[in-house]
């Protein structure tokens, strides 16, 4: 007589881009995060802890997509039908903390906050679907001081953390800025936003591949379109070449110092007021680093950053760890970006 098969056991391991930690990278993250907190706690911003599940009604337009709120975040639906999602970013809380504390917070609010997000995304080679992030952000000031001290703390973190100077650089760019090169190329019409809004969002999703593509490929999308190795061919935002050479002129702009950079974006943006607020601003934020000891060699001008411009209202920054190292077919390779941020007014 066949003896009747028990339970299958469940296997034992862990779901597609999700890892274990023990021991040693337990103890050396802790003592990282601990390191990076102390930096802020120095520059006087309080910490902030959050749940790690927040409604998708206050997640708002932070969602990759408000109409499936399942795409992009690991969400579920309640029996009362609210969703619930678990947080992929400690900026949404924040905002949330914003609003539902207003009467009792600091004005201006300065806060950090550290610990694990989630994002329900495509798993590949250190891409998981948990990680950590170190936030710092100032909430309720127009100043750019604000912008500025977030950079020097940024560079404080990375060489408290191990980073020497000259394996890192924090490159600033400002969302002003380009409003002003696409309004002086003729595709932003500050009387009707709603205006080639379509041919903006074909032009930011190319400069955003800037480093993938290079010149000729960005030039090639916000131009009549860009045909790939494998044939497909992708519809440009159709800017003609004299546009297409303003555009262009903006990512080019860095110069050999941050003076250069400044008369290169001014020029570029003459006849354009947003332009030039956005270009003043710059000019602040270096000359406030400067005044602190942050010189280029820490901190540089650079219209090349174009992470976040599509959402970003004014500054972003972004830290980039400058030297080589081996990936896992042993071919050099750049580290890469690390860190980055901007400034939400809206």
């Amino acid at each position: 007589m066949a003896k009747d098969k028990g339970p299958r056991r469940p296997r034992a391991e862990t779901p597609k881009g999700f890892r274990d930690y023990f021991g040693a990278e337990v103890s050396e993250r802790k003592a990282m995060l601990d390191t990076i907190a102390e930096v802020y706690h120095r520059y006087g911003f309080d910490p902030l802890e959050t749940s790690a599940v927040e409604t998708v009604e206050a997640l708002g337009k932070f969602l990759p997509d408000v109409d499936r709120p399942n795409e992009g975040v690991f969400a579920w639906q309640e029996e009362d039908q609210d969703w619930l999602a678990l947080r992929y970013d400690l900026t949404a809380p924040l905002a949330r903390v914003a609003a539902q504390y207003r009467n009792d917070l600091p004005a201006p609010y300065r806060r950090y906050a550290m610990g694990p997000v989630w994002r329900n995304e495509k798993p590949g080679p250190g891409r998981f679907r948990q990680f950590y992030q170190c936030d710092a952000d100032t909430v309720g000031s127009g100043s750019v001081a604000a912008d500025a001290e977030i950079c020097a703390m940024l560079a404080d973190a990375l060489e408290a953390v191990g980073i020497p100077r000259g394996d890192y650089v924090v490159k600033v760019n400002n969302r002003k800025v380009l409003n002003g090169v696409m309004e002086v190329a003729g595709v932003l019409a500050p009387a009707d936003p709603e205006k080639f809004a379509h041919e903006r969002g074909i032009v930011l999703r190319a400069i955003d591949k800037f480093d993938k593509f290079g010149d000729a490929g960005v030039r090639a999308l916000i131009g009549a379109g860009r045909m790939d190795e494998s044939g497909d061919f992708t519809k440009g935002a159709g800017l003609s070449d004299e546009q297409a050479d303003t555009v262009m002129g903006f990512m080019n702009a860095r110069a050999a110092n941050n003076e250069g950079t400044i008369l290169k974006l001014m020029t570029l943006v003459s006849g354009s007021a947003v332009g030039q607020e956005g270009v003043h601003e710059l000019q602040s934020i270096a000359d406030l680093l400067a005044a602190q000891g942050y010189g280029p060699d820490r901190i540089v001008i650079d219209p090349s950053v174009v992470r976040g411009l599509g959402y970003y209202t004014g500054p972003v920054y972004e830290a980039e760890l400058t030297f080589e190292i081996l990936d896992e077919k042993g071919r050099k390779r750049q580290f890469g970006s690390v860190a980055g941020g901007g400034r939400y007014d809206d």
